[in-house]
C-alpha cells in the first residue's frame, strides 16, 4: 500500500512541476516573442518586417543600423536620454528620500496619497501648462524642462519604495542616532539611507527605466539639441509610409541601454524587491 501511495505521490509532484514549468515557458515566450521578433525585424529590408505569414529564416542585413547612424546624430539623441533620464532620477531621489523618510518617520501615508496624482492623471493634461510656463520662463526646449516633467512622474515611485524600506528599519536603530547627537538630516544620512541601500537600487532602476522610455513630455517640450531616443524613433512613422526596418533599428537601440543596465544589476534589484516585500 506504501509503494502505491509513494508512486501516487511522485506521479502528482511530476504533474505539479510540470504545471509550473509550462507556466513558465508561457511565461516566457509572451515576454520573450516581442523583443526576439523587434530585433530579429531590425535585420531585415523594411518590406519583409510586414511579411505575411512572416520569414523565420532570413539572410541578416546591417543597413537599417548604417543607415539610422549616418542619417542621425543618434550618439547625439542617446546623450540626451542620459542626461534627461539621470537627471531625474537624480533629482527625484533628492526630493523622495527626505520625504519618504518623513512619511515612515511621522507614521503620516497623505504625502505619499497626494503624490500619487501625478500617476493617477493622464500626461496630457500637464502639456499645456507646462509648455505655457516653461515657454514664459525661457526654457522650452531645454534640460531643465524635461528634468522637472520627469522628475514629477518618477518620484512618487521613489517615495512609496523608499517609505517601505524605511518603515522596515527599527524605530530604537533610528532613535540610538538621536541620543547620540545626531539630528534627522543626519539619520537620513549615516543610518537610514545605508540600511536601506536595496530600496535605493530598486528606486534607480525603476525611475531611470521610466524616465528613459517615457515619450509625450519629451515629445512636446524638447528641440532638435535636446531631442531623446524616444522622440527620434518617432521620426520613422510617418502618415502613409513607416520605415519598419529602421523604426525596429532604432527601437532595439532605445531598449538595449536599460536592459545592459537591468542585467548588470539583477543581482540587488531582485535582493531590493524581495527585501521590500519582505519587510514592507
Amino acid at each position: 500500500m506504501s509503494i502505491v501511495s509513494g508512486k501516487r505521490s511522485t506521479k502528482l509532484a511530476f504533474l505539479a512541476n510540470s504545471g509550473i514549468a509550462l507556466q513558465y515557458i508561457i511565461i516566457a515566450l509572451l515576454i520573450l516573442l516581442p523583443v526576439v521578433w523587434m530585433v530579429t525585424s531590425s535585420f531585415k529590408p523594411s518590406a519583409e518586417v510586414t511579411r505575411y505569414p512572416p520569414q523565420l529564416f532570413f539572410e541578416p542585413i546591417f543597413d537599417n543600423y548604417v543607415r539610422l547612424f549616418d542619417t542621425l546624430p543618434y550618439a547625439l539623441y542617446t546623450m540626451n536620454s542620459v542626461i534627461v533620464a539621470g537627471g531625474s532620477t537624480v533629482f527625484g531621489l533628492l526630493l523622495a528620500v527626505p520625504a519618504a523618510f518623513a512619511v515612515s518617520w511621522y507614521k503620516t501615508n497623505w504625502p505619499a496619497s497626494v503624490s500619487l496624482m501625478a500617476r493617477m492623471a493622464p500626461g496630457g493634461l500637464y502639456l499645456l501648462p507646462w509648455y505655457i510656463i516653461f515657454n514664459g520662463m525661457g526654457l522650452q526646449g531645454s534640460y531643465v524642462a524635461l528634468i522637472l516633467t520627469h522628475t514629477v512622474i518618477t518620484m512618487p515611485i521613489t517615495l512609496w519604495i523608499m517609505s517601505s524600506f524605511f518603515d522596515g528599519i527599527p524605530r530604537d536603530v533610528l532613535e540610538c542616532g538621536l541620543v547620540d547627537g545626531m539630528n534627522l538630516m543626519g539619520v537620513i544620512r549615516r543610518i537610514a539611507i545605508p540600511l536601506a541601500a536595496p530600496g535605493m537600487v530598486v528606486s534607480v532602476i525603476l525611475t531611470f527605466i521610466l524616465s528613459w522610455n517615457y515619450f509625450l513630455f519629451a515629445l512636446v517640450l524638447s528641440d532638435i539639441g535636446t531631442t531623446p531616443l524616444t522622440v527620434a524613433a518617432f521620426r520613422f512613422v510617418g502618415e502613409g509610409v513607416t520605415d519598419w526596418g529602421m523604426l525596429m533599428a532604432a527601437a532595439t537601440v532605445l531598449a538595449l541601454p536599460p536592459l545592459v543596465l537591468a542585467f548588470l544589476v539583477q543581482r540587488w534589484l531582485v535582493h531590493g524587491l524581495t527585501f521590500g516585500a519582505v519587510k514592507g
